[in-house]
């Protein structure tokens, strides 16, 4: 504890953790470390600073004890060994969390592609008749298309690409990662409400206010976000 690179770890670790702790107290250790005339012991730390990422008793069962936070750090300083192998762990750690968000990733990709299926499966089985034209069929995807768009965006494809002139794609393209997994659940239920018969103007107006309802919710949930970075960081390799 004579070192001055422990004595700034400790007093970084307390910043980070501890409200209570004596930052007058530590400037004047941190000043002083590295000198030869510098003891430093866990009790004097502990009450000149009010530390509490290190505890030491006194006495038969006594001794110094620490967060595993600084054990690491004292322990990656004792062995290099001990380092690597916190290093390597970090790092197979990071790997597997990295390949369950692939994973999710996938799977609502998927769900969103199933979902679509199920969509256009609908629109062609209750709301175009037989022998109808391609060009005729196509208005009525289009159509149906846009009342998702509406329920969620608040346009058509056309209003949207009327304001949008100078981009590329489509509504959907610039969509957030909230915002396709909410369409991805319209599709669904506007196929359910295809299938009832509920006239178009109607199925607006419930999905209109599903569409909020599921947004609310999806809005800072921790899971979209790990998804969200991970589609970033993705995109930028």
């Amino acid at each position: 504890m004579r070192s001055r690179s422990t004595i700034e770890f400790l007093g970084l670790w307390e910043q980070f953790n501890n409200p209570y702790f004596k930052l007058v107290e530590f400037d004047q250790f941190k000043n002083e470390a590295g000198s030869n005339s510098f003891v430093l012991s866990p009790q004097k730390w502990i009450e000149s600073t009010n530390a509490i990422g290190i505890t030491s008793k006194s006495g038969r069962y006594g001794g110094t004890f620490a967060h595993k936070d600084i054990a690491f750090e004292f322990a990656s300083w004792v062995s290099p060994e001990f380092k690597l192998y916190i290093i390597k762990d970090y790092q197979r750690l990071k790997e597997d969390e990295n390949n369950r968000l692939s994973l999710d990733w996938t799977v609502n990709l998927t769900l969103a592609k199933i979902n679509y299926k199920i969509h256009t499966d609908a629109i062609k089985e209750n709301l175009i008749p037989e022998n109808v034209s391609t060009k005729h069929k196509g208005f009525t995807y289009a159509s149906e298309a846009d009342v998702l768009n509406v329920a969620l965006f608040s346009k058509t494809a056309k209003e949207w690409r009327e304001e949008n002139e100078g981009l590329k794609g489509n509504i959907r393209d610039y969509a957030t990662l909230q915002q396709l997994i909410v369409m991805a659940n319209l599709e669904s239920m506007n196929a359910e409400l295809i299938r009832q018969g509920i006239p178009q103007e109607e199925r607006l107006i419930t999905l209109n206010k599903i569409a909020i309802i599921q947004l609310e919710s999806l809005i800072g949930s921790s899971s979209v976000e790990k998804l969200e970075n991970f589609k970033s960081s993705n995109l930028l390799k």
